[in-house]
């Protein structure tokens, strides 16, 4: 990680800050979510915030967005959804563990090649997740559920947003202008 950034993982996140500003860093979020064992499919469009905390130098971890999930009689349920999470830093500048809102560790996050993938045991079902740095501006992570209530996959796709402010309802109407994305929302990951 430190090869592609100096101040490892927290400065990554963050990015650059305006002047006058508290860093905060901006990222649009695609992701595919698969119910494996139901067979069915959904997305979520929105936008995850990285921002300083008073402690110690975590990161307050905020996404928020549209959820789009196959309903009953073949609707779909169309609808917000927000989650928070705190990454704390490590011994390592490569790393941050990530809490729950509530402080509960839920895993390390980093992109090493020895320590990009975690799992978490949340009875009694395991989560896996496998992080992927894919360039300056963008990075990935899949998240592999099992057990014997669940069976998912989901694979989301980060991209850093420009300093200027960017809603949650501009990425999922389509009111961006060309190229603030990029091309394809969801890179090469279905």
């Amino acid at each position: 990680m430190n090869a592609q950034h100096s101040s490892g993982l927290r400065g990554y996140l963050l990015g650059p800050s305006l002047p006058d500003a508290a860093p905060e860093g901006r990222w649009s979020v695609q992701r595919t979510m698969a119910d494996r064992a139901a067979g069915t499919r959904g997305t979520f469009s929105g936008v995850v915030t990285f921002s300083g905390t008073d402690d110690d130098g975590a990161l307050r971890f905020h996404e928020e967005g549209t959820v789009r999930w196959p309903a009953a009689a073949g609707e779909t349920f169309t609808g917000p959804a927000t989650r928070d999470y705190v990454l704390r830093p490590t011994d390592s500048p490569d790393a941050m563990d990530m809490e729950f809102h509530d402080g509960r560790p839920f895993h390390r996050m980093s992109f090493s090649a020895d320590a990009s993938q975690d799992r978490h045991w949340c009875n009694p079902d395991t989560y896996r997740v496998t992080y992927s740095l894919t360039g300056p501006d963008q990075f990935s992570y899949t998240w592999d559920v099992t057990g014997p209530r669940k069976d998912l996959l989901l694979e989301s796709v980060l991209r850093r947003l420009p300093a200027a402010a960017v809603s949650p309802e501009q990425l999922d109407t389509g009111q961006l202008g060309s190229g603030q994305l990029g091309t394809d929302p969801l890179g090469s990951n279905p």
